[in-house]
This record gives C-alpha cells, structure tokens and sequence, in this order.
C-alpha cells in the first residue's frame, strides 16, 4: 500500500498555523519584555525618588543655626533664607559625600531648560569659623531633572507660639523654621509624595544662637 504525502492545501494550512503559532509567541515575548522594562524603569524612579527624599531629609532635619553671612539690609547673621525657589541653610556633610562638617547648602530650583522642565541643584560651600567662602568645592549636584516643577514652603510659630501659616518666603533669616516643605511634581505629571521637615534644632527659632 502506498504512502499518501501531503496536499498542497494541507502544506499551507499548516504553515499558516506555524507562522501564527510563532507570532503569538513573539507577540508574548515583546509584552513580557516591555512589562519587564516598565517595571525596572518603575522602581528605578521610584528608587530615585526615595533617595532624594531622604537625602533632603537628613539634611534639613540636621540643619544648623550657623551664620553664613550676614544680612545687608538689617545687619542681622543669616541663619536660613528661603523662597519658592530657592533655599540656603547649613548643615553637616559625611565624610563619605565631602570632607565633613558645616556646609553652606544651596537648593536652587532651574527653570532654564528649553522644553519647560525644570531640575533641582545643590550646591555645596564649605564653612570656615561660620563665614561662607563663597568658593564651592564641587560643581552643584543635580538631585532631580525633567520634573515638572519644584517648590518650597516654610512655617514658623504664630503669636500663640503654636506652627503658623505656611510661606512661600523665609523672611526671618536669623532664625530656623519650624517646618520646611518640598513639593515635587515628577515627569509624568504624578506628584512625590509630600516631604515635610522639622529641623531637630528648631528651638533654634526662639533663640537664634542654638548649635
């Protein structure tokens, strides 16, 4: 009895069947890819978020009631100042980021770049005897780029010695807030979560000469 061979029908139908076979799988291996790549780009930002968050967080908590220049206008020494934009105080480096002690830390809000995004510097001076050098050691660090925006807010205590309103100017350089706030809107429109600092010498705002 002789073999029957394939028809040319059958031929094509299973070769339909094998291309669409191989196309649901390619087609499955692109989807697992991308879901994987979204996932690692996810908690990369979501890495990056929490480092930055807890970097400002150290460091504001730590600040210090050090004087890094004196006020022109009132001759008053320049503990903290700060607007929506812009923030200077000082506080405490590790060894392992400079060469320890005081720095000058100058936050700075940049809204120069062409497509609208803004990014958030930090520019680093060393103290001597409580005087800024006005001589970075380092270019500033960029702690986050192409966000949508950045922005800072202080409170002080009110006139019953409970917090007051939240500002968008710290006018009172000679002292420490109470709490300082950063508000971040990240790249894909989605706030940061909220981060709300109390320096730990805040009764550095009733007196002004805690170190």
């Amino acid at each position: 009895m002789r073999a029957r061979g394939f028809t040319l029908v059958e031929v094509l139908i299973a070769t339909v069947l094998l291309a669409l076979g191989l196309t649901l799988a390619f087609a499955t291996i692109t989807g697992a890819t991308a879901a994987a790549r979204r996932g690692e780009e996810l908690a990369a930002s979501s890495e990056h978020v929490r480092a930055v968050e807890g970097f400002l967080r150290r460091r504001l908590a730590g600040a210090r009631a050090v004087p890094f220049q004196i006020d022109p206008a009132t001759s008053l020494p320049m503990r903290f100042s700060g607007d929506e934009a812009h923030m200077r105080f000082v506080s405490d480096l590790p060894d392992y980021i400079g060469h320890g002690g005081p720095y000058l830390h100058d936050l700075r809000v940049d809204t120069a770049a062409p497509d609208g995004r803004v990014r958030l510097t930090l520019g680093l001076s060393v103290l001597q005897e409580g005087v800024d050098t006005s001589a970075p050691d380092r270019d500033p660090e960029v702690l986050a780029e192409g966000v949508r925006s950045v922005r800072f807010r202080y409170r002080g205590l009110g006139e019953n010695g409970k917090p007051g309103d939240w500002k968008d100017t710290w006018t009172t350089v000679e002292q420490l807030p109470v709490l300082v706030e950063v508000q971040v809107t990240g790249a894909d429109g989605k706030p940061w979560p909220v981060l709300a600092v109390a320096p730990r010498l805040a009764s550095a705002y009733a007196t002004g000469v805690t170190r």
